[in-house]
């Protein structure tokens, strides 16, 4: 029995590890973690070999010629400036070019994730030198350098499909991310003039933005709780009113179906920039909708829709549910026709109303079936930048304050960034608009039926 044992382990290699590459390979195994490829092409993987030894040589002379002084300068950020210097030969004054900390910053990232992704590749290459190594000593096939091209097409197809896709996201996604998030422990601001040469701060930044007696700290306090305010309000209006809509509209004695989703459903069709940016051309004081009051003698003055604090967050918050409603309607129509049709009878058999059906039927069905939906449309409202940007601006806002009254943290954002270039402050709020986000959503849907009870609903 431990003769079949230890035959049937014997079978089957030991992990293709670094690791055990040091314990077990044999002396051109442990040269290839000096000089890559190196047992690859002893094992007559000689085009494999090259290749990375190819990527070593690349990744020395990019080292050598740049890499290595991104990374040192990441400590300083650079502190030379430009300077004025005059020449006498052709009399006039030159400019020396001077450090620009915001490249400094971002070339030694990407050098760093040059550098994360070669020690990938070394990883890849001992792995595959001890894999040759521990074929070739047990006798067993080596493939060539075509058998790894089909693998690619076939066992290995996923690392095919994966590649381009994994690359796209690490430059387009991550390294812009590190990059923002970066700056949020800088000074890179207006303030001191320091959007050329700016310097590491730690966490002062995160320590003025959470400070209360700081104005910059009851600024972002007030905003965080009104963002919150408004996306439960714009969350659970838009749920609640699309939800009743669908039922009217789907009930038996509801004639015209098809027209009534048409007419709802319309909204859609115009863009979202369009109608928003016609409203709040109504809505001005000289606006139709003021013009319109005043002429039939309802109101003395025009309505303040967006100059005063309750007015305007009220109007955004009505109108957004103009916008919102036919996607809502449109996302529970279907669900609401998968509703056994039993529980209705059941109910209507023990005497329950149209009212009590719907809060111990409807409802906790749809929340148990749409809280993955509910979680992703609270915090596209978190960040609806179209909605209040283009219908009030953030406005009213109070005279010396960088925010508005009806600005959301995203709005807020890009204020800070693009209007006032408070670039470190701006990358504070969009971490911490990203905690606020993630907390929120984690906590709620590990507190819902469709997490602790995902089999089925009761």
């Amino acid at each position: 029995m431990a003769n079949l044992f230890k035959k049937h382990v014997n079978e089957f290699p030991s992990p293709y590890t670094v690791k055990n590459a040091v314990k077990e390979g044999s002396i051109v195994t442990k040269l290839s973690m000096l000089i890559l490829g190196l047992g690859n092409i002893a094992n007559k993987q000689i085009i494999k070999g090259l290749i990375y030894l190819a990527l070593e040589v690349s990744f020395i002379a990019f080292m050598v010629m740049s890499g290595a002084h991104n990374i040192s300068m990441l400590g300083s950020l650079g502190d030379k400036a430009a300077e004025e210097v005059w020449n006498e030969a052709k009399g006039i004054y030159e400019y020396s070019a001077g450090d620009d900390s915001l490249l400094i910053l971002l070339y030694g990232i990407a050098s760093l994730f040059v550098a994360v992704g070669f020690v990938l590749i070394w990883v890849s290459a001992v792995r595959s030198a001890y894999k040759a190594d521990y074929l070739k000593k047990n006798g067993k096939h080596i493939n060539s350098f075509a058998d790894d091209i089909k693998d690619l097409f076939d066992k290995n197809l996923h690392k095919t499909l994966m590649t381009l896709p994994m690359l796209g996201i690490l430059a387009l996604s991550i390294l812009p991310l590190i990059f923002m998030i970066s700056m949020a422990f800088t000074n890179y601001s207006k303030d001191g003039d320091h959007l050329v040469l700016f310097d590491w701060v730690g966490l002062k930044n995160f320590a003025k933005v959470l400070n209360f007696s700081d104005s910059l700290g009851q600024s972002f306090w007030s905003v965080l709780g009104w963002t919150l305010v408004w996306a439960v309000f714009a969350t659970g209006l838009n749920y609640i009113l699309g939800m009743i809509l669908a039922i009217v509209i789907n009930r038996k004695g509801t004639r015209l179906k098809s027209f009534w989703r048409f007419c709802f459903i319309l909204s859609i069709a115009v863009p979202q920039f369009v109608s928003l940016l016609i409203m709040r051309t109504m809505l001005q004081p000289s606006g139709a909708v003021n013009v319109l009051l005043q002429n039939m003698g309802l109101i003395s003055q025009p309505l303040p829709f967006f100059t005063d604090p309750t007015w305007a967050r009220v109007t955004v918050i009505v109108i957004n549910l103009w916008v919102g409603v036919p996607y809502t309607m449109l996302q529970v129509t279907g669900i609401l026709q998968n509703i056994p049709a039993e529980l209705y009878e059941a109910a209507k058999v023990d005497g329950a109303n149209a009212v009590v059906t719907f809060f111990k039927i409807t409802l906790p069905y749809m929340l148990f079936v749409t809280t993955p939906y509910l979680i992703t449309t609270f915090t596209g409202n978190v960040n609806n930048f179209n909605v209040i940007y283009l219908l009030s601006g953030g406005d009213p806002t109070p005279v010396g304050s960088t925010a508005g009254k009806t600005d959301l943290l995203v709005t807020w954002l890009y204020k800070l960034t693009i209007d006032q270039q408070y670039y470190n402050i701006g990358a504070v709020i969009g971490i911490l608009t990203f905690i606020v986000l993630a907390i929120v959503s984690l906590v709620t849907y590990r507190n819902t039926g469709s997490y602790k009870n995902e089999e089925g609903f009761q």
